[in-house]
C-alpha cells in the first residue's frame, strides 16, 4: 500500500497530497523546583504524541464525499490503518493506527472540492 489509507466501502486507496506533515510532541512529567532545578521523565511507554496534517486538494466531488463520509462514519472514535513513509531511510512504508477527529471541506470550483484533516496516532490492539 502506498502512503494513505483504503476506503473499506469501495476498496479504493486514498493517497494524500505530497505536502503531508508530521508533528511530534514528547509527553513529559516535569517537576520544577524553586532554585531552577528540574527533573524530567517520559510519560508512559508511548511518550511521543504524533499527529499528521493531510490534504486532498482539488479532487472530484465524489472522491471528497467518499473521504468525508468515511471520516463521518468513524466519528473521531474508531481508529483506522494509515500508511506513512518510513523515517529510517529505507524507502519502505510503515502502517500505524490513527483517528481523524478534525477535518474540513473547501468547495473549490464547479465539482472540485478539497479536504484537510488531522490524523492523531493512537496505540491500541
Amino acid at each position: 500500500m502506498p502512503t494513505g489509507f483504503t476506503l473499506p466501502a469501495t476498496n479504493r486507496d486514498i493517497v494524500p497530497d505530497k505536502s503531508m506533515a508530521r508533528s511530534t510532541q514528547p509527553k513529559v512529567l516535569l517537576a520544577s523546583f524553586g532554585d531552577g532545578y528540574e527533573q524530567r521523565l517520559a510519560n508512559g511507554i508511548n511518550s511521543l504524541a504524533e499527529s499528521y496534517s493531510v490534504s486532498f486538494k482539488t479532487r472530484t466531488k465524489e472522491e471528497i464525499d467518499d473521504i468525508v463520509g468515511y471520516f463521518d462514519s468513524l466519528k473521531g472514535v474508531t481508529a483506522f490503518p494509515f500508511t506513512i513513509p518510513d523515517t529510517n531511510g529505507t524507502g519502505d512504508e510503515t502502517t500505524i493506527k490513527v483517528v481523524c477527529d478534525n477535518y474540513s471541506i473547501s468547495y473549490d470550483y464547479d465539482s472540485f472540492y478539497s479536504c484537510s484533516a488531522t490524523f492523531r496516532r493512537v496505540y491500541e490492539a
